[in-house]
């Protein structure tokens, strides 16, 4: 039976985890899983632009000897019209997996949906379940296991803070998302964290308060204040966001030897300050890279060739 990697809230912890234990091995031993994807090819849809997604997707599969499709909006006929249920239905003939990079949930859900072949979420408004494994591959090389690490993400309630409270809560973390009054993440997002944590033995905390949010954390993360599509919103959200910049002195309220995250691109002067993203305490580059990793061992996963 085929799996999807769409929802992370659709994954039990363990299986979250045994990505991970994948992953650090992959990382370790890369030519070790040369040629375990040969012949496979691996659609992937954008509809968002990406450095990482892409080269880390594509990279991916050519190291495990499969190939990566890039397609993008224009490319496909979902752009004229076609429906998601049969674009799905037509590339399951042609390829082995999907990953797709979209705006609406609702596009990677219908694609899971109509596909019989494995369909990965590359990002949409809703999640970004890759980013997460990668934020947590990180935690695990620097900290050691993810269980009752204390994680606090300040800013915006969007698709990153989500997938760092269900992919977080699953592991049994301690995750803070701070967020100025009326960008909370999801209240139904929320849910899905507080239930998984409360199997897990992890906690969830939602405030507005940096001081309680950062008490402890020994990561702190950020992201954009205007994701690509809120474009318009970018004066407003530098207002509103302005208290929440990651500046020395808010990283300062963590724990001594907390490391500093970022999904990227960042914006340094606004989200996060250049002596923080540049510092020694920055893990932002080995975040980056283990998109690279994360995904290899997802899509062993999914494939079955773990």
């Amino acid at each position: 039976m085929k799996r999807d990697y769409v929802n992370e809230n659709d994954w039990k912890g363990s299986e979250i985890a045994a990505i991970l234990d994948l992953a650090a091995r992959v990382k370790k031993d890369p030519r070790g899983y040369r040629g375990a994807l040969a012949g496979r090819t691996l659609a992937m849809i954008f509809e968002k632009s990406s450095t990482r997604t892409r080269v880390s997707f594509e990279a991916g599969m050519f190291q495990l000897g499969g190939v990566g499709m890039f397609l993008s909006s224009r490319d496909l006929q979902l752009g004229r019209g076609e429906p998601i249920s049969d674009t799905a239905r037509v590339l399951s003939r042609y390829v082995d997996a999907i990953m797709a990079r979209v705006y609406a949930q609702a596009t990677v859900d219908g694609l899971a949906a109509h596909a019989s072949v494995p369909v990965i979420n590359g990002l949409s408004d809703l999640l970004h379940p890759c980013q997460a494994l990668a934020d947590f591959q990180t935690v695990r090389e620097r900290f050691g296991g993810p269980k009752g690490f204390p994680l606090c993400y300040v800013g915006d309630g969007n698709n990153v803070a989500h997938s760092l409270l269900v992919t977080g809560a699953k592991l049994g973390a301690r995750v803070a998302v701070v967020t100025p009054k009326g960008f909370e993440p999801q209240a139904q997002v929320v849910g899905w964290a507080r239930a998984a944590a409360a199997e897990s033995g992890g906690t969830i905390l939602v405030t507005t308060s940096l001081e309680e949010g950062l008490s402890g954390a020994k990561a702190v993360y950020t992201d954009v204040w205007a994701s690509m599509g809120q474009e318009e919103e970018a004066a407003a959200r530098r207002k509103a966001f302005g208290a929440y910049a990651v500046t020395s002195r808010i990283f300062g309220m963590a724990a001594p030897d907390a490391i500093f995250l970022h999904c990227l691109p960042a914006h340094r002067g606004e989200e996060v300050e250049a002596a923080v993203i540049d510092g020694p305490s920055s893990a932002v580059f080995d975040q980056a890279e283990n998109r690279l990793h994360a995904q290899k061992a997802l899509l062993l996963t999914l494939l079955g060739a773990a």
